[in-house]
């Protein structure tokens, strides 16, 4: 057994403030015994307005969050899945990166994932999300060794995409990772039942660390960070409100549950479908 702690926060328009409170993070979730830290994604800074978020963007090597997560994940001798920061990229567009960063006890960045797919949607409520206008995506899915077992990276709205998680299953992820920052409509709806799908089909554990609340920029995200076992079972539902909230992951649970439904191991190559 191996315990990890989920940051739930409520993330602003002021990275400096953002930075504040990962680090507070990091610090009680070593306090409190866990091996790794997962937050949540755009915890660096959560602004919709792109024009009032763009002079706060950095490369990676520049950016202030990043470097005092990495400081304080060391000093205090635990990792640090950062969910996802918004970060300038190469892109020739100009568009910056949706990029969550897997850091190791001693500070250093072992493992990097770009979104892959982008929120751009027109909800019900009146919503109206662009992603695509602001982020270019991700290519490459990621697998990372950690000292809780394999995980596997997505970033939120990657979890309508089952494909996704199946690859990483077959290179051998033990543990998925959805950091979100969910609508609070979208996560009334489907929250629960597609994170809980996506840890059954793939027999895994699964951890979503999510954005909580009313945000500075206007938006309002669901909350309800999840741990859920291989079989399904919900073990952490952090609710509403934001704070720490630890969990056991135990990888034998894993293997027990692939004996009883060998989903992996039943698993056949799709050929092309035939139209009659």
């Amino acid at each position: 057994m191996t315990r990890i702690a989920i940051a739930q926060m409520c993330s602003g328009v002021d990275p400096h403030t953002n930075a504040d409170a990962l680090v507070q993070s990091v610090a009680g979730a070593a306090a409190g015994g866990a091996a790794l830290l997962f937050t949540p994604e755009m915890c660096g800074l959560l602004d919709g307005n792109r024009e009032r978020a763009r002079p706060n963007l950095r490369h990676e090597g520049d950016d202030e969050t990043l470097a005092r997560v990495r400081e304080a994940a060391a000093k205090h001798r635990i990792w640090v899945h950062i969910g996802s920061l918004a970060v300038l990229s190469e892109a020739a567009d100009g568009r910056a990166a949706n990029r969550a960063f897997v850091i190791d006890d001693g500070g250093e960045i072992v493992a990097r994932y770009d979104k892959m797919h982008l929120f751009d949607v027109d909800l019900p409520t009146g919503e109206s999300w662009r992603e695509s206008l602001a982020y270019t995506p991700g290519e490459t899915p990621v697998v990372v060794d950690t000292p809780v077992g394999r995980i596997g990276l997505s970033i939120c709205y990657d979890q309508r995409f089952p494909a996704l998680y199946q690859a990483l299953s077959a290179a051998g992820a033990q543990i998925m990772s959805v950091p979100a920052a969910f609508t609070v409509p979208t996560g009334r709806a489907h929250w629960h039942i597609l994170l809980r799908a996506r840890a059954i089909e793939n027999a895994c554990y699964l951890v979503a660390a999510a954005q909580y609340g009313h945000h500075e920029d206007g938006r309002a995200t669901f909350g309800h960070s999840l741990v859920i076992d291989p079989w399904g079972t919900v073990l952490l539902d952090m609710g509403e409100g934001v704070g720490l909230g630890f969990a056991e992951i135990d990888l034998a649970q894993i293997d027990a549950v692939r004996g009883r439904v060998p989903v992996i191991a039943h698993r056949r190559a799709i050929p092309e479908v035939v139209r009659a």
